[in-house]
């Protein structure tokens, strides 16, 4: 983490503009399969979930969070809807932007919306090698619920599927 960087210093907008798609991926693809060694396998899979993601997009119960720092995306996540679940997906940060709060950041806006949605159940599909994710999503209320045994990023994986039920309060 470089330390001369704050929470201030980044701008988080929540509209997509030409390029994003394609560099969210391309960011997605190098980053791990350098952190995690994942194959192009993971990388076509987000450039699927993106295009479904911009096909069905609805500004009132979907949402991007785009993280940018001098101009230059440095973190990602979206929303996407489901029905009467909304799914988390895509929630990346580059390593040197690590450390800052900027993930506690993206998760409270993560779920301000779900909130304003009104969403009753959010979920996620993460893989074992991310615990650091695994555990911010656990502080969020995120319940691990399902593993699998996969080899669908070009490696052997246990895929894991985490819920959260709001309360109906």
């Amino acid at each position: 983490m470089n330390k001369a960087i704050s929470l201030d210093d980044i701008s988080i907008r929540t509209k997509l503009k030409p390029g994003d798609i394609g560099y969210v991926i391309y960011l997605h693809g190098a980053l791990y399969g350098k952190e995690y060694g994942y194959g192009i396998q993971f990388e076509t899979y987000v450039a699927k979930g993106l295009c479904e993601f911009y096909e069905k997009y609805d500004p009132k119960r979907s949402r991007v969070w785009v993280c940018e720092h001098n101009n230059k995306i440095i973190g990602f996540l979206l929303l996407m809807d489901r029905g009467e679940s909304a799914q988390l997906r895509y929630f990346l940060i580059e390593p040197e932007y690590r450390g800052i709060g900027l993930g506690s950041k993206l998760m409270n806006l993560y779920m301000d919306f779900l909130r304003e949605c009104g969403y009753q159940r959010s979920y996620l599909w993460t893989t074992h090698d991310l615990t650091t994710a695994a555990n911010l999503y656990k502080r969020f209320g995120f319940q691990l619920t399902a593993e699998k045994e996969s080899t669908s990023f070009g490696k052997s994986l246990k895929e894991q599927r985490y819920d959260l039920l709001l309360s109906q309060a």
